[in-house]
């Protein structure tokens, strides 16, 4: 018998990558990453290599159900490697193992809150040809045809990441017309990147079959329009089982040089969505608070009643490398943690 394989991989393209996939007929039969041989492509054609030197090798890194494909046919995301085997220049994912094994012992995990806006042609899904729609308001959450677009797609795109087994954890339509969010997690580092990038491919993928196109632009529509992000919920043991361990988090965030450390890699575009406005914290500013969507770092209103649970860093745009945005919060907080002796 034989199956298809969809490799996954994440591209060269600057200053956003870009999700890229082929396929494989692999004869044998889906037993997780062991059938899953490594696999070559041009990287010439990715931004990942010159043409006379142009091959790139694919390593399997996380398997699941194909849900578009059905059958024995699997997704597979995949990592970039150079070909002695170690890791491309573009892989962000080899940071985030290191420093996941550096600090694994403090269990951290993530729920990420992915953004995204449908586009119908050069425009957003549910904005009126040569002009725009009612101002904000009525879209977040909202219900009716009047204020929700492209909810068929969302509703495919949910049950195609389920039948993937992805953690996803909810869905939501927000605040401008056409844009909508799909949360994933609670998970551990590598597993919440693995499955954020599978989740976008879904959701491109998904969005083919209803002929529209779905963008992480930070800033889809420029003026009074709320961005897209992707916020970034982090907690540890520690930060589960005690308050201070909490404010510990948040005040290593604001440290010296952190806060723009952070933020010039929380995805471009970020100085156009954090304004200060619609519920953003200008971008070189750095600020915490309970319950305030103003703030850089907002502490849940149940986490300050409960004295224990997590914080969600509301900077990182919707256009952020998952990879990227997880390793920079373990390596921030968790040393912060660990010289607290907090862990």
């Amino acid at each position: 018998m034989t199956f298809k394989a969809e490799y996954i991989w994440i591209d060269g393209t600057e200053p956003t990558a870009k999700l890229r996939s082929k396929t494989k007929i692999i004869a044998g039969s889906p037993d997780g990453l062991d059938a899953l041989p490594i696999w070559g492509f041009d990287g010439s054609s990715t931004n990942q290599a010159e043409g006379h030197a142009s091959d790139r090798v694919l390593k399997p890194v996380a398997v699941y159900p194909d849900p578009i494909r059905g059958g024995d046919d699997v997704l597979v995301m995949c990592e970039v490697l150079n070909i002695d085997m170690t890791p491309h220049e573009s892989n962000t994912r080899a940071a985030l193992a290191e420093v996941e094994a550096e600090f694994g012992a403090q269990e951290p995990i993530f729920g990420i809150e992915q953004e995204y806006t449908f586009f119908e042609g050069d425009r957003p899904l549910g904005f009126p040809v040569g002009g725009f729609p009612a101002a904000q308001g009525g879209y977040y959450c909202g219900v009716g045809t009047d204020e929700i677009h492209g909810r068929d797609v969302v509703e495919a795109h949910l049950d195609n990441c389920l039948k993937a087994g992805l953690g996803i954890s909810g869905i939501n339509a927000e605040v401008m017309p056409g844009q909508w969010e799909f949360q994933v997690g609670p998970l551990a580092p590598l597993e919440v990147s693995d499955q954020l990038w599978v989740a976008r491919w879904l959701l491109y993928r998904t969005a083919e079959d209803f002929k529209i196109s779905a963008t992480l632009d930070p800033k889809p529509v420029k003026g009074d329009w709320n961005g897209a992000g992707a916020h970034t919920n982090f907690s540890t043991k520690a930060m589960r089982e005690g308050y201070d361990a909490i404010i510990t988090a948040c005040e290593s965030l604001g440290e010296g040089s952190k806060p723009l450390d952070h933020v010039k890699h929380y995805g471009a575009g970020i100085d156009d969505r954090l304004t200060g406005l619609h519920e953003t914290a200008p971008w070189n500013e750095y600020s915490y608070g309970v319950s305030n969507r103003g703030a850089s770092v907002r502490i849940p209103w149940q986490v300050e009643k409960d004295g224990k649970g997590y914080i969600e860093d509301r900077r990182p745009n919707a256009n952020v490398d998952p990879y990227v945005v997880t390793r920079l919060l373990v390596d921030t907080c968790c040393s912060a943690l660990e010289k607290a002796g907090q862990v």
